[in-house]
């Protein structure tokens, strides 16, 4: 039985990454003495579930499970905008642009995790922090790279991006090559406007 790599994911509008694809080329310039893989911008995306593993037989009930938790949350917007860093700026190994998350994000995101956890998918042990990654720092950095890498972060200052109505749900292959990873859309499913409000 064939495997893929999965998540699920809503994409960005086009005004939001023109946005970061000129934040991140300006992060790039500034940073290039480090080692750090960057995420190319058509890639940029915000995760609601990395899957991982996934079988073709559970493809095709993920998708319905899918379906069935998106069209019960309206379509909402959030918005995008300030720099920051996993696991803090002090230490950075990912680097990335924040989101403002409004409830309908958060509610969307839980909704989901506990819909792929009756496939077996684990639950995110903490607290769900939406962004979207603009890159991650090698774990071959040295400290006097990491600790230089934070100093010009903290000097770099990412104001409001735009914001995104959020009206589409997709399900991505991800395959890994040499030159970063390809995403493959498989299934798109639609947020439902005449489904209640969601609960903060």
């Amino acid at each position: 039985m064939s495997v893929i790599r999965a998540f699920i994911a809503i994409d960005l509008p086009e005004d939001v990454q023109r946005h970061l694809a000129h934040v991140a080329h300006t992060l790039q310039k500034a940073l290039q003495p480090y080692p750090i893989r960057w995420v190319p911008p058509k890639n940029i995306h915000l995760t609601l579930k990395f899957l991982g593993d996934v079988s073709e037989h559970n493809l095709r009930i993920l998708t319905h499970l899918l379906a069935g938790e998106v069209e019960t949350h309206r379509p909402f917007e959030f918005s995008v905008g300030t720099l920051g860093a996993f696991p803090d700026m002090r230490r950075p190994r990912v680097i990335w642009v924040g989101v403002e998350a409004p409830h309908e994000l958060l509610a969307l995101q839980r909704g989901i995790d506990q819909a792929t956890a009756k496939l077996g998918y684990q639950s995110e042990r903490r607290p769900y922090q939406p962004h979207l990654t603009l890159g991650r720092v090698s774990r071959n950095a040295t400290g006097g790279q990491v600790r230089e890498i934070s100093r010009l972060l903290q000097e770099t200052t990412v104001g409001f991006l735009g914001s995104a109505r959020v009206s589409e749900v997709h399900l991505y292959r991800s395959d890994l090559h040499p030159e970063g990873a390809i995403y493959t859309r498989l299934f798109t499913t639609h947020l439902n406007p005449e489904a209640p409000p969601s609960v903060a």
